[in-house]
């Protein structure tokens, strides 16, 4: 079996995420994606805006409607640790290997996020926990990896994602919620239920 960790703020989860994980399971051959809304991210200090359990239910509602079932799911692997502590990749990784010790495992992130792995709590053991699926933006190429100096065998474990250029942007997304506008190009439409009943966002029913 082929899974994929797929963690972030999700703030909210958007059609940009979802198109990034159904690129991600036909182009690599994944069985499952996991969504993992993070607790608290160690290399941001802001923040998210909406609760942990709102976008726990957030990311719930989005993955429900994939198609084929089952293919995207939520995980609260990556829930708030006590006394607020920061959710590690590393420790992540390593705990879904001990739940999934069969399982080939793959973790999803951005190219610009993926640059600064080196900045990440032991990068080493990152790339030997998982291959790595790098969604790339217009332009880049692994050449630009170069900086991280990676082994011939940790670039043998790093993929690119080329092709899924959906321009969403998080805090635009908010702002267009606080302003009330119409945002159901980039929500699915249940997800944009469930902030209006709530009012997250400063969004109005």
């Amino acid at each position: 079996m082929r899974i994929a960790f797929f963690g972030g703020t999700f703030d909210p989860v958007h059609r940009g995420h979802l198109g990034v994980a159904r690129a991600a399971l036909e182009e690599f051959a994944l069985d499952r994606v996991l969504f993992a809304p993070v607790g608290r991210q160690p290399l941001k200090e802001k923040t998210a805006e909406a609760p942990f359990a709102d976008r726990v239910a957030m990311v719930s509602l989005a993955c429900s409607e994939a198609e084929p079932a089952g293919t995207m799911v939520l995980s609260e692997i990556d829930a708030p640790k006590p006394g607020g502590q920061p959710n590690y990749t590393v420790d992540t990784l390593a705990e879904l290997h001990r739940e999934h010790p069969e399982a080939e495992l793959y973790a999803i992130a951005g190219a610009d996020s993926f640059l600064t792995v080196r900045s990440w709590r032991q990068p080493n053991r990152l790339l030997e926990l998982a291959r790595w699926i790098v969604v790339s933006r217009p332009g880049f190429d692994l050449s630009q990896l170069a900086s991280l100096d990676l082994r011939p065998e940790q670039q043998a474990r790093v993929h690119l994602l080329g092709g899924v250029h959906q321009d969403v942007s998080a805090s635009e997304l908010r702002r267009r919620l606080r302003a009330g506008e119409a945002c159901s190009d980039w929500l699915p439409e249940p997800v944009l239920e469930y902030i209006r009943e709530r009012g997250l966002y400063g969004s109005r029913a």
